[in-house]
């Protein structure tokens, strides 16, 4: 697939800049792929679409604080640090992006937030895909907390409103902490449209997927399947395994809740609705023609141009040129799009 078919004509003014209050008010694009059928509701009715049995497939992960600014006590020449996540063989080592870059060379030593807040780090070295090893001078729980305090939300570049509160970039859900971005198909939730799911009989299944660097990154090569990923963090329980596992047995769909519970959840997949609990990185690469094993149904939100997020969409309805159509209606209906934006269910 060439990149152009992957691109779309937006206008500027569509990119929502905050979110809808309530959240389940945001208005919902419901797409039946075999008919093409599209219908237009509110997200807090999309219990009408789902029956006692099927299985929601939440990402639980929580944004973290990961961007920090700061200082070179060497020049005093500010710095900015983007935290992708912790390095395994070292609690104290985070993979980073540095800004500017371009003279961080190891031993270079920055310094964030002040009096008893603050963090000083080290360069170690630099990684073939342009990020970098930062050393901080606390391990990883103790720069987690720290973060709440000097970090900031990192939120999109076509986002510039600025959030003094990050919650409104949080699920309701959100518990492990480990992500650079929200998985946006889940801000749509209250905690009283999940009551009402639950009560009708809707059962929750929790995943987790450490949204990464990858989410930030365009394809930018012309053939888009030798676009390279990158690699996530992912976790899903023996439980909701074994609750996803007999939704299907009796019958009932499994609905992923955003592209990156349908990454994690086709990265487990063992065979036709089958998955297994397993943890570990995934650079599963999600790509037209892709055989959907895990998901019947997916909640997401309306994507950038030439993403890889697009794509997976695209993929999941049989081709870009399945999707297309609704993207144009959706213009047309002045949708919202982005992270805050509107959502979609596609059945």
């Amino acid at each position: 697939m060439r990149l152009e078919e992957l691109d779309y004509n937006l206008p500027q003014e569509l990119i929502a800049q905050e979110p809808i209050e309530p959240r389940d008010h945001a208005r919902l694009m419901v797409l039946h792929r075999s008919a093409g059928k599209i219908e237009h509701r509110r997200f807090y009715e999309i219990g009408d679409y789902l029956e006692p049995g099927d299985v929601l497939v939440i990402n639980d992960t929580k944004v973290i604080k990961a961007r920090l600014r700061g200082f070179r006590p060497d020049t005093g020449g500010k710095v900015e640090v983007l935290l992708l996540r912790p390095e395994e063989d070292d609690p104290h080592v985070w993979r980073v992006l540095v800004k500017p870059g371009k003279r961080a060379k190891a031993g270079l030593k920055f310094v964030f937030g002040e009096g008893s807040k603050q963090v000083s780090a080290e360069v170690v070295g630099r990684v073939e895909d342009g990020s970098f090893r930062l050393r901080f001078d606390r391990p990883k729980g103790e720069m987690l907390e720290a973060l709440d305090e000097i970090g900031e939300v990192p939120l999109p570049p076509y986002i510039k409103t600025h959030l003094t509160d990050d919650r409104p970039y949080q699920t309701v859900y959100a518990r492990e902490p480990g992500s650079v971005a929200a998985p946006t198909a889940g801000l749509h939730f209250t905690e009283r449209l999940l009551d009402e799911l639950q009560a009708k009989g809707v059962q929750i299944a929790r995943i987790t997927l450490h949204v990464g660097w990858a989410t930030f990154k365009p394809i930018t090569t012309e053939i888009v399947e030798r676009h390279q990923i990158g690699e996530e963090y992912y976790r899903v329980p023996t439980e909701s395994a074994e609750k996803i596992n007999a939704a299907w047995e009796r019958g009932n769909k499994v609905v992923a809740v955003g592209t990156t519970s349908v990454r994690t959840l086709e990265t487990v997949a063992v065979d036709y609705h089958r998955v297994e609990p397993r943890e570990g990185w995934t650079e599963l690469f999600i790509t037209i023609g892709h055989q959907f094993k895990a998901v019947d149904a997916l909640i997401t939100n309306f994507h950038l141009p030439k993403s890889s997020n697009l794509l997976l969409v695209a993929a999941f309805c049989g081709g870009m040129d399945k999707l297309r159509p609704a993207y144009e209606e959706a213009v047309r209906q002045r949708y919202r799009f982005y992270s805050f934006g509107d959502a979609m269910l596609i059945l």
